[in-house]
């Protein structure tokens, strides 16, 4: 993802703006913000601004006046309680904005997180840009056999090549025939003055949806580890997964003792259901459960068996 001279002269103009403040702030995060971290071939995440950090979360949880005296450590084991017993409010009180530019149909699979305020740019009064998600070969992927929601093995040599050229061809040509139904150039002028071009709100149903699109995405602290937990898991689809990693990144930069507690207590860690507990009770007290024995279906056992075995991250 490469910005263009004029976007880069305005977020380095923004950056080089300087505020006195009472409020926290957090050094590492304010060396991001306004910088995109890129993803995918065009797309981005951008920290805009923030409110709160780990004191926040802290001063919550006490309702206290002010930051007090106690030690980084006991604050630490605080937030860490907190993450543990799942006591969500005190995360609340920290909020987030990110500037992204994503994929049309990765922005519909994250839509549907409703925690979130939303902004997004408006085919109904702008002329979106001529960028698509191309996915890169080894992520070019044919549909798996075991899940309708997955992907099975990497396509190869010729299949791939011509699966590559279908998009490209499909997302262009879908393009330049937006462009032709608006009949207008980069200045809002007519290219044709002897016929109107169609309306915005219509030309736009006929762009892909691997076409760019841009949005701001305020929410806080504890609904943005919800989404992080599902969107940055192995199991989430790659395109929204890469966006996920982006933000954890600027997360830790932000809290470091919630990304600390959440990675420890959301990201590594399992759930077990009241029958996986009591077999694997069962298991530790030396009996050799089988699925037969263990009052599993086949899909529950197989999900224990493979959290068993699964490396600890």
């Amino acid at each position: 993802m490469a910005l263009d001279p004029k976007q880069q002269a305005d977020i380095d103009a923004i950056r080089a703006q300087s505020f006195p403040t009472r409020r926290a702030t957090v050094p590492a995060l304010e060396e991001m913000l306004y910088t995109a971290l890129p993803v995918l071939d065009h797309g981005f995440v951008r920290v805009i601004d923030y409110m709160g950090d780990d004191g926040a979360v802290v001063q919550a949880a006490r309702v206290s006046y002010g930051r007090g005296t106690r030690k980084v450590s006991e604050d630490a084991g605080l937030i860490r309680y907190l993450m543990r017993h799942r006591h969500s409010t005190p995360f609340e009180m920290c909020e987030i904005k990110y500037h992204v530019k994503l994929p049309i149909f990765v922005a519909r699979q994250w839509i549907r997180h409703r925690t979130a305020n939303v902004n997004e740019i408006s085919a109904r009064y702008s002329i979106l840009d001529r960028e698509f998600y191309l996915p890169a070969p080894e992520h070019l992927a044919a549909q798996s056999e075991i899940n309708r929601q997955g992907r099975g093995a990497v396509l190869e040599g010729e299949n791939a090549a011509r699966v590559l050229d279908l998009l490209r061809e499909d997302s262009l040509r879908a393009h330049d025939h937006y462009m032709e139904l608006l009949n207008e150039d980069d200045d809002g002028q007519a290219r044709d003055p002897s016929r109107p071009g169609l309306a915005r709100e219509l030309a736009r149903m006929n762009l892909t949806l691997n076409t760019y699109t841009q949005w701001y995405w305020k929410t806080d602290l504890h609904n943005l580890l919800h989404f992080l937990s599902l969107r940055a898991d192995s199991h989430a689809q790659y395109e929204i997964r890469v966006y996920a990693d982006a933000m954890l990144k600027t997360v830790e930069a932000w809290v470091p003792a919630c990304y600390a507690a959440f990675r420890d207590y959301r990201m590594g860690a399992v759930t077990f259901s009241a029958s996986m507990l009591a077999v694997l009770r069962r298991m530790l007290a030396g009996e050799a459960v089988t699925r037969e024995t263990s009052g599993m279906g086949q899909r529950e056992w197989a999900e224990f068996q493979a959290t068993l075995a699964a490396p600890h991250p």
